[in-house]
């Protein structure tokens, strides 16, 4: 399954996928696998209304997990690897969050409550750009650069 789900996140523009277990958008919780390439970008954002609080579990690959501050300095990056030691994380309700992949794919297991509705999910961080802007390609590298230094 999951070489079959990162041949399809190869062919999409975002270099991501999910596959999810719950039935329905309105399901509570929802649970699902995140297939990332390297090179996706995730725009730093939050669950703060309603308060959604996220489990993200390794199963394949590694991340950076960077938690930032309301005006985006990172606060905190916590290296998730399937082949440990810190396989896992969980994040509160309006805690500011992104990754970068570090690996050629990584393959996440995440479960946050239901039900999804696009219009009040997450909270996109202002002092990030929004996928498809051009700056995107800088701020993936500042992550690096971020990570580089800390890790």
């Amino acid at each position: 399954m999951f070489d079959s789900l990162a041949a399809e996140a190869r062919a999409k523009p975002r270099l991501r996928i999910n596959h999810n277990f719950h039935d329905s958008m309105d399901d509570n919780p929802h649970r699902f696998l995140n297939v990332l390439l390297k090179g996706t970008y995730l725009c730093p954002h939050r669950h703060q209304f309603p308060p959604k609080a996220e489990s993200f579990l390794i199963l394949q690959g590694s991340i950076a997990f960077f938690i930032f501050d309301d005006s985006g300095v990172v606060q905190q990056i916590h290296t998730l690897s399937a082949d440990g030691p810190v396989r896992g994380i969980d994040i509160a309700p309006g805690i500011w969050h992104g990754l970068l992949v570090l690996s050629e794919r990584c393959v996440c297991f995440e479960v946050k409550p239901g039900p999804y509705r696009p219009s009040d999910d997450k909270e996109f961080a202002s002092w990030a750009p929004r996928e498809g802007d051009p700056r995107v390609g800088e701020m993936l590298a500042r992550l690096e650069r971020e990570y580089a230094l800390r890790k």
